[in-house]
């Protein structure tokens, strides 16, 4: 195994870790141990835990762009694009618990700012580019402004999607974006759109 498909092996096996209990209960013994490494093999990829999470962190957010700048890019319609992109989110923040964001913001505030950049200049400007594809395709009512629902979309994202919101709420962060999403959007659709919107909504059920 060359020493990539170690650190992305060590990488995969701490992001699931870290999602399901967060930064700080985590501790190297238990990644090397789930991995049936020494500690010192993963010290050799990774000299401390800090700098385990923070290229976690950067490693997801690689893969999230690449993948969302893909689907978006691709000749598909809106619908099958849509579809493949909350199915994507779905798997990808699926599993993360309350626990995680909050220890970032804590412990790691300057990640957690890249983060916040991060979903503002790639993920939402990619949702903006599909909410502009769905109104020339007509799934959007003749009254909605795309522009004026990519910014409702924003503030909600950054209303809700937060540590201080998250934990007082009883939904986790996936969930949270399928709503807001579901809310806002299925509102704007034309009434043959949202007699569609069943094509995808198993997806959304079976990956969030």
């Amino acid at each position: 195994m060359t020493d990539i498909k170690y650190q992305e092996r060590i990488m995969e096996a701490a992001r699931n870790k870290f999602f399901e209990q967060g930064f700080v209960k985590v501790t190297v013994d238990e990644i090397a141990s789930d991995l049936g490494m020494s500690k010192k093999t993963l010290y050799k990829f990774f000299p401390s835990k800090e700098d385990l999470v923070r290229k976690v962190i950067h490693f997801m957010m690689r893969q999230a762009n690449a993948r969302i700048e893909a689907i978006v890019k691709s000749e598909k319609p809106f619908a099958e694009k849509l579809s493949e992109l909350l199915s994507f989110i779905g798997r990808l923040w699926g599993r993360a618990g309350r626990q995680l964001p909050l220890d970032m913001k804590k412990y790691f505030p300057d990640l957690w700012k890249e983060l916040e950049v991060f979903r503002r200049e790639r993920i939402l400007v990619n949702m903006q580019k599909m909410f502009l594809q769905a109104k020339k395709e007509g799934e959007l009512r003749d009254d909605v402004d795309p522009q004026l629902l990519m910014l409702m979309f924003l503030v909600c994202v950054e209303g809700i999607l937060n540590p201080t919101t998250l934990a007082e709420q009883p939904f986790s962060l996936a969930e949270a974006f399928r709503g807001i999403f579901k809310i806002l959007f299925v509102g704007a659709m034309t009434e043959e759109a949202r007699q569609r919107h069943h094509i995808f909504e198993p997806t959304l059920s079976q990956n969030i």
